[in-house]
């Protein structure tokens, strides 16, 4: 009787999404109305789905479970549309407070074939960068409903991003003049960028997308954002001035530019974009599995994990990494000169505050020397710097660590 009931209601909801959407062009506030019902009839047919998934169709069986299955990820699926009212009895007037969609209300996830849910195309590891798309995250009104990747830009930068608007110190839909920030060299493309098992979590393109995507962004009105920037820049460390005193490093005028050690480098700025399929195979899982363990793991900040099976790009809250290059870039994919590469996990009290705790500067600094010298006998030295403390366990549980292992120290000298 239940089902019936709940069939019933769908034909009706479906009645009126279609008259609805006849009158829907040019009616924003109609708009989001068809969005909300679309929402309670996607609903009603997964909850459809799910009583049959759990009974089997007609077997007494359970049938096969889709890429996300399970109810408990995401049960009975979050209240879309609820007002911000109704969330935090917040008495404020909705007309005080800005919006990326336009509306008062908040919309917690979106699901695919939605009214409205129009995402760009994107074909991870396409070679023609018009044909692959650009990666589209940005939640500002012309973009919300066209974005193919799950996240935010600026990784762990996005809460602040998130203060900046609440506050009103930045335009809800304000977008960056990319005016003369091109990267500072050439860089690709390369054959491993057509490759969608080679490039998993970073955007190739990422140093292009505005310029590349340029008519995309403008003919649709779409936020396209770079996740990559080079510049050129000098380095001085005291270290290698004193390599310098001691013969180990010879100025050059070129890499090592005079007698204190000032060094020239070109810095790729990185923020990660994961393509979550090849993420998966990485680690040797399927991809539902990851998505659940992200959603849940991420205090359910990302319900489209779960939601959206059909987005499969994923800007996670994390730090992103450095790339100091010494020497010509271009050299870095040469397979015909030698390579002198230091991976860095980001160590803030040893790199940037000298503490004896750990000794992680000095294997960064010998990194970076030999990245030079290498530079200068022709080949190209690379340091890549991941802002990830402790090899991501973060500095509570790395001093946590320390404590533990200077516990019986203490006990016996102390």
């Amino acid at each position: 009787m239940a089902d019936a009931s709940l069939i019933h209601q769908g034909d009706l909801l479906r009645e009126i999404l279609v008259t609805l959407k006849s009158v829907q062009s040019g009616y924003d506030q109609l708009s989001l109305t068809v969005q909300k019902i679309g929402v309670h009839i996607d609903l009603l047919a997964n909850s459809e789905h799910e009583t049959t998934r759990k009974e089997g169709p007609n077997t007494g069986g359970p049938a096969k479970s889709a890429l996300i299955s399970d109810p408990k990820i995401a049960p009975g699926h979050p209240a879309v549309g609820e007002t911000l009212n109704e969330v935090t009895n917040d008495k404020t007037e909705p007309a005080q407070r800005q919006s990326a969609t336009g509306t008062s209300r908040i919309i917690l996830t979106t699901y695919p074939g939605q009214s409205g849910i129009d995402p760009i195309n994107m074909d991870w590891g396409q070679a023609d960068p018009l044909q692959r798309g650009p990666v589209v995250v940005s939640r500002s009104q012309s973009t919300v409903r066209r974005r193919n990747a799950i996240g935010a830009h600026g990784g762990s930068y996005s809460v602040y991003h998130a203060l900046a608007v609440a506050s009103k110190n930045l335009d809800v839909d304000y977008r960056p003049d990319f005016t003369n920030t091109e990267p500072a060299v050439d860089l690709g493309p390369f054959p491993q960028w057509s490759n969608a098992q080679k490039i998993v979590s970073l955007d190739p393109w990422g140093h292009l997308s505005p310029w590349v995507f340029s008519s995309v962004a403008r003919d649709e009105d779409i936020h396209v954002r770079p996740t990559i920037a080079i510049t050129k820049a000098h380095m001085k460390l005291p270290e290698l001035e004193q390599s310098v005193r001691d013969g180990r490093l010879v100025p050059d005028g070129k890499i090592c530019l005079n007698a204190t050690g000032e060094v020239a480098v070109t810095k790729f700025a990185v923020e990660p974009v994961w393509y979550l399929p090849g993420v998966a195979e990485r680690f040797g899982i399927d991809e539902g599995t990851l998505r659940r363990s992200l959603f849940e793991n991420t205090g359910g900040s990302f319900p489209e994990l779960i939601t959206r099976g059909d987005m499969k790009l994923f800007l996670p809250p994390i730090g992103g990494l450095t790339v100091y290059c010494f020497g010509d870039p271009a050299k870095m994919s040469d397979p015909n000169v030698k390579l002198a590469l230091r991976i860095h996990d980001e160590c803030n009290g040893s790199d940037v505050f000298g503490s004896d705790i750990c000794t992680c500067r000095p294997y960064l600094i010998f990194g970076v020397e030999e990245a030079v010298k290498e530079a200068q006998n022709g080949g190209s030295g690379v340091v890549v710097y991941f802002r990830k403390e402790g090899r991501a366990l973060g500095e509570v549980t790395k001093y946590l660590v320390y404590n533990a292992r200077m516990q019986p120290i203490r006990q016996q000298f102390w």
